[in-house]
């Protein structure tokens, strides 16, 4: 038999980053020692938002989510004994990254690296941050200035670096159709693109080697015939796209280039080990089909939905993919659906449909626009709200969740609480002390004179990546860079969407939220209120609004008058809102880890101010120990994935409504 021709594996990654520098650089040696072929660097929430880890805001973010990386020290001890020439990193990093890609080129070459060889990717695509994430800092237009800056500079200086993932994978996180997925994705690739040809910054004929290193970031979703379609879809408009928009000729130059996380928030925390079995399928959408193969792909832990992944969690997800790669014949062979018309009929439609979408936003003026007018965050609010729906109605089936429920003892999740890895909450004051003997113990006079100097590039029209980099070298901390700017730029809320989000629930009589709303309604009437009032808080530096959007619209729909502020607020500011609207009940939703140091915060502030019987209650990732210790400290309930019926969760708040005003319950059934 005739040997076959193995195309080389995708890049394997696993998303990685936790408590400190020093820890977090034992994890990736580890890693890279059992086989994973590239890096991808989580960043903890405040680093990925320009604030150091001593702000108000930090508290309890401190390397929760990821790793800390304050100043050009904590770049060092965090590739330390890893040459930066040979790796291929991926930084997962927006609002921040010029701030942290300037301390990966100064790390590298103090090294001794060739900097025109260093490879990897930053993130850097800020306007889904706006929809879905939640790590902006600055508003859209020097949001823009700041991605156009580090494209032309790593054009220029470091070019084998891809500036920037356009990255649609927080899309359909946040209720994004695969139409929608496209559409967005492309047309903020097409406002990046302008911008940077509009800048002047890149000779007419260097125009294909700026496309050339756009890269993608996508999501796969269990749909996985559906998802590869997508794939294939995303190649053929970003090639009309590149070709007819901007007259790139070389066919390599127009290739659509992708890396991939599946679906983590697909993930339930019922029946954990289904997501094993999810994960396979949605990493097949992006690998089976050649010709729409992921050029690097890190998939997340069966545990996701419990709590932070353990070193043996994340290993198995990168032993995955290598029984995927070097086990199976997929890498022997041509593109397996070329011709399937099946698959054709697909693609054509979700092209046509993607096309047309993105002629709309484009008759708006394009991403920007329809980003500060609310169009785009209210469409995904929307869409998310749709399936929600379908997955209560019983319509999308979730194995383990709304169907086939009954189950036999999980050995895996026998003991939670050595089920997921936790960070010690002490982990935090160390990080804090070390910060200030890094500001100690530089050059103040330098430091200072880098940030005048990045002050006046901001002020002016210079490309800031030089004055960063100076920063970067001076001892210039996150906070003090995005603070200079911020002086400069100001910051920005994102629109919430979740006003105009239209009702996608029916409250026809007999229908559960019709019950839910006649709770609410006589329970408004006997507090003597005209409606209850709900503040959805989101506290801290967690920008995954999904779900308080989603609580804040089915409230809005029982009936209630909802206070919803956005993302990124203190327990202070929160707590003052609840007071001065005199709401019935404060809901927290925090995803981040941080909830055992800022709910019991709040919970204090409220009694200091005179609310303290206003129930409080949370939803998030929250695992069982931490379940029981919010309970013990005042919360009157916690909702966590597993609760996915919206409409109930609105009527257990009426429940605990009552029950903080001593009403008796109501023998209305939701």
């Amino acid at each position: 038999m005739t040997e076959r021709h193995r195309d080389r594996p995708w890049l394997m990654r696993t998303y990685a980053g936790h408590s400190t520098a020093e820890a977090s650089n034992e994890l990736y040696r580890r890693n890279l020692a059992k086989g994973q072929t590239g890096l991808s660097v989580a960043f903890d929430l405040p680093t990925q938002t320009g604030y150091d880890p001593d702000h108000v805001l930090a508290r309890g973010e401190v390397g929760r989510v990821g790793v800390p990386v304050s100043h050009l020290g904590d770049m060092r001890r965090l590739f330390q004994d890893i040459p930066l020439e040979r790796m291929n990193t991926s930084m997962t990093i927006n609002a921040t990254a010029m701030w942290l890609l300037a301390l990966y080129q100064v790390v590298a070459e103090e090294q001794g690296a060739d900097v025109t060889r260093l490879s990897g990717t930053t993130q850097n695509d800020i306007v889904k941050e706006y929809l879905s994430r939640g790590t902006h800092v600055f508003p859209p237009g020097p949001s823009l200035r700041l991605t156009t800056d580090m494209i032309t500079y790593t054009v220029n200086h470091i070019p084998k670096w891809n500036p920037i993932n356009i990255c649609s994978y927080h899309l359909q996180e946040a209720g994004a159709t695969p139409v929608q997925e496209i559409a967005y994705a492309m047309s903020t690739a097409i406002a990046v693109l302008d911008a940077v040809f509009a800048s002047g910054q890149v000779a007419e004929e260097r125009r294909g080697e700026v496309v050339a290193r756009i890269s993608f970031f996508v999501n796969a979703g269990v749909r996985f015939i559906e998802e590869m379609c997508k794939m294939r879809a995303f190649g053929r408009i970003w090639d009309q796209v590149t070709r007819e928009r901007y007259g790139i000729e070389d066919a390599r130059q127009r290739r659509f280039r992708y890396g991939v996380q599946v679906n983590s928030l697909g993930l339930t925390e019922a029946q954990p080990e289904n997501n094993v079995q999810r994960i396979v399928l949605e990493m097949l959408a992006v690998t089976l089909s050649k010709d729409a193969r992921a050029r690097a792909v890190q998939l997340p832990a069966w545990n996701e939905a419990l709590g932070l992944p353990r070193p043996w969690d994340q290993q198995w997800s990168l032993r995955i993919q290598q029984v995927l790669a070097h086990e199976s014949d997929l890498l022997e062979y041509e593109d397996i659906f070329a011709g399937s018309h099946v698959i054709e009929a697909k693609v054509g439609a979700l092209v046509e449909e993607s096309l047309a979408e993105m002629a709309r936003i484009e008759e708006m003026g394009g991403a920007m626009a329809a980003v500060e007018s609310g169009y785009l965050k209210a469409r995904l609010v929307s869409s998310h709200a749709e399936r929600r729906a379908r997955i209560e109605a019983g319509e999308e089936r979730i194995v383990g969740v709304n169907c086939f429920e009954s189950t036999e003892p999980n050995p895996l999740t026998a003991d939670l609480d050595t089920a997921i890895m936790t960070v010690d909450p002490e982990n935090e004051a160390g990080v804090v002390a070390a910060l200030h003997a890094w500001r100690d113990r530089r050059d103040e006079a330098r430091a200072q004179e880098s940030l005048s100097a990045l002050k006046a590039a901001a002020a002016g029209t210079a490309n800031l990546m030089p004055a960063t980099l100076e920063c970067a070298r001076a001892g210039v901390t996150t906070g003090e860079w995005a603070w200079a700017l911020r002086d400069v730029f100001g910051e920005f809320r994102a629109p919430t969407g979740v006003s105009s989000a239209p009702v996608a629930v029916a409250a026809e009589a007999g229908t559960p939220l019709a019950l839910v709303r006649e709770k609410a309604a006589r329970t408004a009437e006997e507090l003597g209120a005209g409606r209850l009032r709900l503040l959805v808080g989101k506290p801290g530096l967690d920008g995954h609004s999904n779900g308080a959007e989603q609580i804040a619209v089915r409230a809005r729909d029982a009936g209630f008058e909802v206070v919803y502020q956005g993302i990124r607020l203190t327990p202070h500011q929160i707590v003052s809102a609840a007071v001065a609207e005199d709401v019935h009940c404060v809901g927290l939703s925090i995803l981040s880890g941080s909830h055992a140091e800022l709910v019991p915060d709040v919970l204090e502030r409220l009694r200091r101010s005179g609310g303290g019987d206003i129930p409080v209650i949370v939803g998030g990732i929250i695992p069982s120990a931490d379940e029981r210790a919010l309970r013990a400290a005042g919360v009157a309930a916690v909702f966590t994935p597993k609760d996915f019926g919206i409409t109930e969760i609105i009527g257990r708040i009426v429940d605990e409504i009552r029950k903080a005003n001593k009403l008796d319950p109501l023998e209305v059934p939701a």
